[in-house]
């Protein structure tokens, strides 16, 4: 049986602030429907992505900004740093470690994410 994580709760205070972010930094806006006045789901995946994550009203009790550890993966590093800065994002500059490249950076609440390129083996 395959077990696959298709959806991430991001904890946020503004879901529109939140959506205007993550779409600015490339991430396809799937999905944004009010259930009722408690309820707003809006779903996001980053380009290329089987992942997805959402915002919204009555999603998660989390606290916003609270989340640390979420990683995309990239063919380039670098190529992410500079279209992360061209969005207006404080990204960290790259830093290249034994196991990749990386770029960080956090969303107007806080939430941080790293950015990383796959080293290449031969």
């Amino acid at each position: 049986m395959d077990w696959k994580i298709e959806l991430i709760a991001i904890p946020v205070t503004d879901v529109d602030r939140a959506k205007d972010f993550y779409t600015k930094i490339g991430f396809n806006a799937d999905h944004d429907h009010r259930v009722n006045e408690n309820l707003r789901f809006v779903q996001l995946t980053p380009a290329g992505s089987g992942c997805s994550i959402c915002l919204g009203e009555g999603i998660t009790d989390a606290e916003p900004g609270s989340v640390r550890g979420m990683q995309i993966v990239v063919a380039s590093a670098d190529e992410a740093y500079r279209q992360l800065v061209a969005a207006g994002v404080d990204a960290k500059p790259v830093e290249t470690l034994d196991w990749g490249k990386f770029t960080y950076f956090a969303d107007p609440d806080g939430n941080q994410w790293a950015v990383q390129e796959l080293p290449k083996y031969n």
